[in-house]
């Protein structure tokens, strides 16, 4: 062993010499606080007010549980069809525009799936131009004349959502085909492997975690959607949370349905992990060779082009054109004092989200290098990070239950005391909004920042300590600078979710209280298309930054 691999080896089995409560304390606090939805919701699931669930087993429930594994289904399948596909072809082959498409295919991240739901309704429902001109070239009269596939459905919901949720795959699949050794597939070509080959039976059984984990995400985002399933009046968990609590009153049905979805994303998380269990590879000798793609015959290479175009016309090009031209004839909304104030909330919202959550992942993160050997601390730090997993309507769900009763026991009491009620202080108000970003996002927070402090070598540490310096001036003045890019990263991945986010923020939000998400939302659904296209636009063009990092920073893993 090496006199530095030794340093670092004894730097990391040291035990720190004084246990400092602040750090444990903060770190388990912020982990509390994001357990406390879920417990909220189960505590309200197992003892409503109104107990309806032998009703809801009886009606409705089948059909919502029926409709979601449906949807589960088909966009897991596409996605990982269209991100698994795409991802070995601009990784391992030559054909024109290739390295255009490297990062084009990460594009649909930007746009919500709500957004191109709306924009395709109206480009493919009975009125709209496509429609219109097929009667008109075909001189067609009526829906009877001829058949075209109903877009407000269950196949038209997988389809949006599959074209903005695909680059979950993409992403990680492509990431994994990086880091694969060449050597391995050099020898399945020696052994007389074509490159098809190749890639059924060594490059896509190395790279199945990677995938489990993008389908896992995919799924989680499925279950995440409502403005979609909305729309197209589909019957989804999602959507079954927001009827019961807004339409029929019942808040305790809808912590019954809440805690249905839960079981679902913990059948997720399972399955995720299981597939990846007994699997573990490491990077070969041969890791920063350069890449050395196939050749394609011409006919190939223009089948590989218009594989990997469709799915970025699809999912953001003709989205963003159409939405574009909407847009550019709205352009006076920019002075209207509603517009402005909906802009203000939606950026105020998400940039104290996003600084809030890079602040408890530092926390987290640098409590666990303090203490390595603190398991309580591990685990604090991977309960922190299950908000993520949390739909936006259940996780309204469980912020609005303790606000709600922490507010009516602050009014009771003032009322009882001193005579004057103190109305509504968290719940129905901003604060609710920021706490369920906190706590949807953090896990994206504590990723980045955890990656970037796992870069810097402990003798850092020690290096300060020796120089006199405490533990959080050692933060401050020496890791804090060094991991500046992945906090930067950690902000903005934040920020452009929180935009985007909707059913919390329609859920949450106060009376008179808009984003643009929710105004999008609101004109959308009231088929006022061009009305919510500048603000749909503007969370779109927020979007397409993080994307553009995340394509170099995939990129720059290994050399072409």
């Amino acid at each position: 062993m090496s006199e530095t691999a030794a340093t670092t080896s004894l730097v990391n089995t040291r035990k720190p010499s004084r246990f400092m409560p602040g750090w444990y304390s903060v770190a388990w606090g912020s982990a509390l606080l994001v357990m406390l939805p879920v417990l909220a919701v189960f505590w309200l699931a197992l003892f409503p007010t109104e107990n309806i669930w032998p009703h809801l087993v009886e009606t409705i429930l089948p059909v919502y549980i029926q409709t979601t594994l449906l949807l589960l289904a088909g966009v897991g399948s596409l996605s990982v069809i269209i991100g698994v596909g795409t991802a070995w072809l601009v990784t391992m082959c030559h054909f024109p525009g290739r390295r255009l498409f490297e990062w084009a295919l990460l594009l649909p991240f930007a746009m919500p799936a709500y957004v191109i739901a709306y924009l395709y309704t109206d480009l493919l429902e009975y009125a709209g131009p496509l429609q219109s001109m097929l009667r008109d070239l075909f001189g067609w009269q009526t829906s009877r004349d001829y058949w075209f596939p109903d877009i407000r459905s269950l196949g038209g919901a997988i389809a949006m959502l599959t074209l903005v949720l695909y680059p979950y795959v993409y992403l990680l699949a492509r990431a994994s085909f990086l880091e694969q050794s060449m050597n391995i597939r050099d020898a399945s070509r020696i052994l007389g492997c074509s490159p098809l080959q190749s890639f059924y039976r060594i490059s896509l059984p190395i790279a199945r975690p990677a995938i489990a984990v993008g389908l896992a995400l995919v799924s989680m985002e499925t279950l995440n959607d409502f403005g979609t399933v909305d729309y197209f009046a589909v019957k989804s968990l999602s959507a079954g949370i927001y009827d019961a609590w807004l339409n029929m009153g019942n808040l305790g049905a809808a912590a019954q349905i809440a805690s249905l979805m839960l079981v679902f994303v913990v059948l997720l998380i399972s399955l995720e992990r299981i597939a990846r269990a007994q699997q573990r590879q490491f990077s070969g000798a041969d890791r920063f060779r350069s890449l050395e793609r196939y050749s394609l015959s011409p006919g190939r290479r223009l089948l590989a082009t218009l594989a990997c175009s469709l799915p970025v016309i699809l999912g953001f090009l003709i989205p963003f054109l159409v939405l574009g031209s909407y847009a550019v004839r709205r352009l006076e909304q920019l002075t209207e004092p509603g517009f402005i104030a909906n802009a203000v909330h939606s950026f105020a919202l998400s940039a104290v989200a996003a600084l809030l959550t890079v602040m408890i992942a530092i926390v987290l993160a640098y409590s666990k290098r303090l203490y390595p050997h603190r398991t309580s601390l591990t685990l604090a730090a991977r309960l922190s990070s299950l908000g993520y997993a949390l739909p936006g309507a259940v996780l309204a769900i469980g912020v609005i239950i303790p606000l709600a009763t922490f507010d009516n026991s602050v009014d009771a009491f003032m009322q009882r005391h001193f005579g004057f009620g103190t109305g509504l202080l968290l719940s129905g108000t901003p604060f609710a909004i920021v706490f369920a970003y906190c706590v949807r996002f953090l896990a994206v927070s504590t990723g980045s920042v955890e990656s970037s402090l796992s870069k810097i070598t402990p003798n850092m540490d020690m290096a300060s300590r020796s120089l006199g310096l405490n533990p959080l001036h050692t933060l401050r003045r020496v890791h804090l600078p060094l991991i500046r890019s992945g906090l930067l990263t950690a902000v903005l991945v934040v920020f452009v979710d929180a935009m985007k986010e909707l059913p919390a923020t329609l859920i949450l939000r106060p009376f008179n209280y808009d984003t643009l998400a929710t105004f999008v939302y609101q004109y959308a659904s009231d088929e006022k298309i061009e009305t919510s296209a500048l603000a749909a636009m503007l969370i779109v063009l927020v979007g397409i930054v993080p994307v553009i990092l995340l394509s170099r920073t995939i990129t720059a893993t290994r050399k072409g």
